[in-house]
């Protein structure tokens, strides 16, 4: 949006004022990634720019780390025969990398498919205390991590759920619930509960006029809080602290362990690997959201 040609010089100057501060502003939250994506290519192991990098002399500049997330923990890494094979069951950061994609995709279906009853149950106007169930429900990502752990933690190990993988992918899951309880119920808002009644009077079921009339308009919102889900499971750490063992490591707890124990830039290459990850769901969510305000009209086709 331009400036208009009656514009004072208050108006100037605050105009090119406010955009130099919001550039600032995305200037000091892009900063660390800006500086982590050349030092994964670092040569030496330093978490900082060589005389080399900074000449951009390309020998100071390798691919060793990204290697090592393939290398680091193997049995034979020179072998020619059984290198995949060594590499999946034996290396530390793709198993750390395996246990996070396993963890967070059922995590995430568990999480949609309750969030998403939840959200159509509370978006009916006969449900009684909505808004104490809401608060319920959303408690997760209002309650500290450290004391949503602790407690985890006491309540799964009187049912054996502690240092197995189905604690840690309930864990995840209630706490992607929110999430995508709140997405969910924001698509909701501009649903036109008409069409479920004029299904009822046609004679369709419950079961079926959600799969058929309301599944298929709040698609995009779902999809996000799944997608949301998905990141909360894949970030998190503090609960894996407390209910996981070595077998469940994910990558965010290998990172925590790779820099208290052993220092290296593995962790630089691996939040590379991360931030590429991050971008494309973010993409992802918005390329949705945009679709969603389509559907409901709120934006021009």
């Amino acid at each position: 949006m331009s400036l208009p040609a009656y514009a004072g010089w208050g108006e100037r100057l605050w105009y090119y004022t406010f955009r130099v501060l919001c550039g600032l502003i995305f200037l000091f939250l892009i900063a660390p990634i800006l500086i982590v994506l050349p030092l994964s290519f670092n040569v030496e192991p330093y978490f900082s720019f060589t005389a080399g990098m900074l000449s951009f002399d390309p020998d100071a500049f390798s691919l060793r780390w990204y290697r090592d997330i393939l290398t680091n923990g193997m049995v034979n890494p020179e072998a020619t025969t059984g290198w995949w094979a060594d590499v999946w069951n034996n290396a530390q950061w793709v198993r750390s990398m395996r246990n996070s994609f396993f963890i967070g995709i059922i995590a995430t279906l568990i999480a949609t498919a309750l969030g998403t009853l939840a959200a159509v149950g509370l978006s009916r106007s006969e449900m009684p205390y909505k808004k104490q169930i809401m608060a319920l429900l959303i408690s997760p990502m209002i309650v500290p991590l450290v004391i949503t752990a602790a407690g985890t933690f006491r309540a799964f190990s009187e049912f054996g759920l502690a240092y197995t993988h189905m604690g840690v992918i309930l864990a995840h899951a209630v706490l992607g619930i929110p999430f995508v309880i709140i997405t969910v119920t924001a698509t909701l808002v501009g649903f036109d509960q008409s069409m479920v009644r004029a299904a009822y009077s046609m004679g369709a079921g419950p079961v079926r006029t959600f799969f058929k009339v309301q599944m298929p308009l709040i698609l995009p919102g779902v999809i996000s809080g799944a997608l949301f889900a998905f990141i909360t499971s894949f970030d998190e750490v503090v609960v894996v602290i407390q209910l996981a063992s070595v077998e469940q490591r994910t990558i965010p707890r290998q990172m925590f362990s790779g820099i208290r124990e052993q220092i290296s830039p593995t962790i630089l290459a691996v939040a590379t690997v991360l931030v590429v990850i991050s971008i494309a769901l973010l993409t992802t969510l918005e390329l949705l959201r945009r679709r969603s305000e389509r559907l409901r009209g709120v934006t021009p086709a």
